[in-house]
């Protein structure tokens, strides 16, 4: 029962993954299904403009340009507000998607809530982990031991490993 054991509930590779709809750092409403037909990157993270999670959200912003071109849509969500979202998206000039989950439904759907351990203090919270979701829907890859810096581009080599392309994307 090593450290890579999923969470009870968890969403695994090669099931549908379940739709939802959040706001975004704008305020704006956005649903999972808006993106089918697309690859999305659907990472979760414990909280805005904190150590290990800027880390993260800034190596998807720096291969933010290379996942585009991949026809890849990132989403990153948190339980944090819009508000928190839109000062973290501005202060690191995050170019995609953050979605607030303060009620923890998709949290809770993803399976990526649930007991944490931080300087031997016990409490609930999100893991970070990533999904990769190909353009029917259905999850590809799931990252659940993350290194926050590396974490974008592992993610990018899996997008180019499974032959998602614009145009593979397009005839699904």
């Amino acid at each position: 029962m090593g450290k890579s054991k999923s969470l009870a509930g968890a969403v695994e590779e090669g099931t549908v993954a379940p739709d939802f709809t959040a706001r975004d750092q704008q305020n704006r409403e956005v649903s999972l299904s808006q993106f089918r037909g697309q690859v999305v990157v659907l990472y979760f993270y414990p909280k805005d403009d904190t150590p290990g999670c800027t880390k993260e959200a800034c190596a998807f912003r720096d291969e933010h340009q290379a996942l585009q071109k991949a026809g890849v849509v990132v989403l990153g969500v948190s339980t944090d507000p819009v508000e928190s979202h839109a000062k973290f998206a501005r202060k690191y000039e995050l170019p995609f998607t953050l979605l607030a989950d303060e009620n923890k439904q998709i949290v809770k759907a993803y399976g990526v809530w649930g007991k944490k351990k931080f300087m031997g203090r016990e409490y609930e919270g999100t893991h970070r982990v990533t999904f990769l979701i190909g353009p029917d829907g259905v999850i590809r890859r799931v990252w659940r031991e993350v290194k926050p810096a590396e974490h974008a581009a592992e993610v990018l080599a899996a997008v180019k490993e499974l032959g998602f392309t614009p145009a593979k994307r397009a005839q699904s």
